[in-house]
């Protein structure tokens, strides 16, 4: 008997061996590389199947023909897309540039925006465009919950597939692991098409269980987009566990809704495999809207081969002149986006920074607190929101340009998630966000005057700094 302890000690110690080796040639970032290596070494068996389902890099990988596939659609998408006397501001062309870049993203001008701060405003604004829907409805998002609000807007889809409007969703396989199937049935069986996202089917796609499609897109009739951080579920009206959810959507008319139907469709050829480039899907753009809104729809996604979206908020950070005012419901930054932060601070401008109270998640609230310290020390100012859970993910800079949509400012949205965040390039866009961002700052407060926070004991700081070195996982 303990011979064969022996061996299998020797089996597991080489096992675990050639997976740190592996860790240390994929030339991850070294924070991310150490917690891996501690998980592994600290966690036996169980740092393993941990890696297994969520440690496995799928960066250099082509889960799908990424480039091939996105020349294909801006081709098909340039064809319809007729934008005369467009100009491009001088000051952020390179910001635009990078994103065109990088993930082929377009800005396009002549857009009408309403804004949503809570679920009363956006799923009776959704509803209604989908009620008015002609000729097809695409939804892609994180979570399509079965319930009663879940269900009313399934009931709504289902009409309109009867009425002959083609209806495609996507939802994501992980984070609906607890909606039953048949709520999805039923609306197959009514002729909607609707794909899981990646589903994770032991041991096919286990590995790629760590990459989620984080995204909340809409587009109705190839007119009227919606973009956000709103997932289909009753919590945005209802709250959970007496917290209400405060969050921010958008509902865009013009050309920007080009660039939301090219990433819905991007994503439904990765889940169908079905390449759709029809001049339907991208009518010809509504001449009463005529205001030089200039926006753009980015995406990022493990499979690219750098965060997107990540460089476009280091990038706005270290131009910043005057202010940069961010809201995010998680605060575990990457070591980019942490230097810029202390960079603007440190250079003058006034950097602040929203986060909820209380979050959804008690290890994720303590992680947070370290890095909170640390843009503290730079002089970030940082600000708790007290009226519930504030889940809105926007950016708001200089009076000039602003963003909003799913990414939170955290490793997996930046690094793990598929994402899509709207740019605007507008002085009025910029000035509504910025008001929004002010009316959540006066139900905040300094997180300075928070005296759980002062007079932490030495086991919970010594807690949060342990968690601190696992947060690149989590």
């Amino acid at each position: 008997m303990e011979y064969l302890r022996e061996i299998w000690f020797v089996i597991y110690a080489v096992i675990v061996i050639g997976v740190m080796v592996r860790i240390i040639m994929d030339n991850r970032e070294p924070s991310k590389t150490m917690a891996w290596v501690l998980v592994l070494w600290f966690l036996p068996l169980l740092g393993i199947i941990l890696y297994f389902f969520f440690g496995q890099d799928t960066r250099k990988e082509r889960l799908v023909s990424q480039r091939s596939l996105d020349q294909l659609t801006k081709r098909s998408m340039l064809e319809f897309a007729e934008q005369k006397d467009l100009r491009l501001p001088e000051s952020h062309r390179p910001l635009m540039q990078l994103f065109k870049n990088q993930s082929m993203a377009l800005p396009f001008k002549d857009n009408a925006v309403e804004i949503y701060t809570n679920g009363y405003e956006f799923f009776p604004a959704l509803l209604q465009a989908i009620g008015q829907a002609t000729n097809h409805i695409h939804l892609d998002f994180y979570l399509f919950c079965d319930d009663p609000l879940g269900r009313l807007v399934a009931d709504a889809l289902i009409d309109k597939a009867r009425q002959g409007v083609e209806v495609r969703v996507i939802y994501d396989d992980v984070a609906c692991w607890q909606v039953s199937n048949d709520f999805y049935e039923r609306m197959r069986n009514e002729g909607i098409e609707v794909h899981a996202f990646m589903p994770v089917k032991f041991p096919a796609f286990t590995s790629k269980m760590n990459y989620r499609n984080h995204r909340k897109l809409c587009v109705v009739d190839g007119r009227v987009g919606f973009v956000g951080g709103m997932n289909i579920a009753l919590r945005y009206v209802k709250g959970t566990k007496g917290m209400a959810w405060r969050d921010t959507h958008l509902k865009v008319e013009g050309g920007a809704v080009y660039g939301i139907q090219r990433a819905f469709l991007v994503d439904w050829y990765f889940t169908d495999r079905t390449l759709i480039t029809d001049r339907k899907y991208y009518p010809p753009l509504n001449p009463a809207i005529n205001n030089n809104c200039l926006a753009q729809l980015v995406t990022s996604s493990p499979v690219t081969p750098w965060p997107d979206i990540m460089q476009g908020y280091v990038r706005i950070l270290l131009e910043a002149k005057r202010y940069v005012y961010m809201e995010s419901p998680y605060f575990l930054p990457t070591e980019p986006i942490l230097f810029a932060m202390r960079t603007a601070a440190l250079a003058g401008v006034d950097v602040r920074l929203l986060i909820p109270r209380k979050s959804d998640s008690k290890v994720l609230d303590w992680s947070t607190l370290s890095y909170v310290m640390e843009t503290l020390q730079a002089g970030v100012k940082v600000y708790l929101y007290q009226a519930g859970f504030n889940h809105s993910k926007l950016l708001v800079c200089d009076d000039s340009v602003s963003t909003v949509g799913s990414t939170n400012v955290d490793f997996r949205s930046f690094e793990h998630n598929f994402e899509s965040n709207i740019f605007f390039y507008d002085e009025g866009m910029a000035l509504r966000l910025k008001n929004i961002f002010m009316e959540d700052l006066a139900q905040s407060r300094p997180i300075e005057e928070m005296k759980r926070v002062k007079n932490r004991p030495f086991s919970k700081r010594l807690g949060e700094s342990l968690l601190r070195l696992l947060s690149p996982l989590l």
